[in-house]
């Protein structure tokens, strides 16, 4: 039985890859595992930001099922409950506040390190990657050496690339060497710009952008850490590995930056790829990523999971299917701190994309071979317009009815 690695990064756009078509050089090692992966060309996020998107991943459920979540619902299922119950060995590293324990996302595993406890930087949330990869390593390590041969699930997630973009100069240096910028700069643009949504500037945009690419060059320096230590307890050969994001940031493309209420490509489009699981290639199904959970429970060759609503996506019967992707989120920036009444939900078949929001109603619909910057809306001109609202509206404010 093989063991199972998921890596989830956090605020990391599809586009930021080497391996989806970026030319910026960003992503050494997530495109040398790529060619040596399964990789999903139309996978997405079941939402815009985190909270939305995290039970869609871990719980291959939907954020809107039982109404606005204030945690992880009893209701549903983590991938690691079942994992554990069947003796498969469970550890989880991250540093995301909206997944720590206190929420309910540490059912299930034997370890479970959120950081909450750790003192971080007064301006920057969140421990770093390579603190994150320590308590990894430390514990593939001790695992190999006292339990090797036994089954684990590991996952691990990155803070790094989420807003303030701050990195520190080691990084700038490796991406761009010209970019002379303060940490005291950094913060400005985030609290004067960022924080406000500002586009007045463009020269400000461009540098948010410069810092945050510089991010994501400074994960994959850390995803390249965890493959060293991989190899060196020869652990590749047997592991599989999961690669994607929980979303994306918005530069701009539709007026706004950051990652709030929208069902734009740029924040929902996830890259994701598997590696160690069969012959390596290209999958042009749209995916969702509440199909990861059930797939982990595939590798371990275990019951699929009744409360999961995603499918395997290394099933073979999976091209019989007809499969789309939906998402959901609340406006987040409200002083609610998250309105139901400012919902937004989102459908994705074939090349066409379905978004509305129900107050005030509204309705867009692109076809993203032809326009995928999704600037030409045709929901008054498709004739298949009636037919994607169709797929939304049971969707719609569903916990209203029970």
């Amino acid at each position: 039985m093989r063991n199972v690695i998921l890596l989830t990064l956090d605020a990391t756009r599809k586009d930021a890859f080497g391996y989806c078509g970026s030319s910026k050089g960003l992503t050494p090692t997530f495109d040398d595992l790529a060619s040596s992966s399964l990789v999903f060309t139309k996978a997405h996020t079941t939402g815009p930001y985190t909270q939305a998107s995290f039970p869609g991943l871990l719980t291959s459920s939907h954020y809107l099922d039982f109404g606005v979540p204030k945690g992880l619902s009893p209701k549903r299922t983590l991938v690691s409950e079942p994992l554990r119950n069947a003796g498969i060995v469970t550890a989880a590293f991250h540093s995301n506040p909206y997944l720590c324990g206190y929420l309910g996302w540490n059912r299930g595993w034997d370890t479970f390190y959120d950081s909450m406890n750790d003192d971080v930087e007064p301006r920057i949330p969140y421990v770093r990657g390579d603190q994150v990869n320590r308590k990894a390593i430390e514990w593939l390590t001790a695992h190999h050496r006292e339990r090797a041969g036994k089954p684990f699930f590991m996952w691990l997630h990155y803070m790094d690339v989420h807003e303030p973009y701050m990195p520190e100069r080691r990084w700038i240096d490796l991406v761009d060497p010209s970019i002379e910028i303060s940490q005291d700069e950094m913060y400005t643009l985030f609290t004067d710009v960022l924080l406000k949504r500002d586009v007045s500037i463009a020269e400000n945009i461009m540098l948010l952008r410069k810092l945050y690419d510089i991010h994501v060059r400074e994960v994959d320096a850390y995803f390249s850490e965890l493959m060293d230590c991989l190899d060196k307890l020869a652990l590749l050969a047997e592991t599989t590995i999961i690669v994607t994001n929980d979303h994306g940031d918005e530069f701009t493309e539709h007026g706004g930056l950051s990652h709030d209420d929208k069902m734009y490509s740029e924040l929902i489009d996830a890259p994701l790829l598997i590696y160690g699981a069969g012959e390596a290639g290209t999958c042009e199904e749209v995916v969702s990523n509440a199909d990861i959970a059930p797939t982990i429970i595939d590798l371990f060759s275990l019951p699929a999971v009744d409360a999961f609503q995603g499918q395997n996506l290394l099933a073979p019967t999976r091209e019989s299917i007809e499969s789309g992707a939906f998402g959901e989120a609340i406006d987040q920036r409200s002083e609610k701190g998250g309105d139901p009444a400012r919902d937004i939900y989102f459908y994705r078949e074939g090349d066409l994309k379905i978004i509305h929001r129900p107050e005030p109603e509204s309705w867009e619909l692109y076809n993203l071979a032809t326009d995928p910057r999704e600037i030409d809306n045709i929901v008054s001109s498709s004739p298949e317009a009636e037919r994607m609202k169709g797929r939304i509206l049971p969707r719609v404010r569903r916990w209203q009815a029970n």
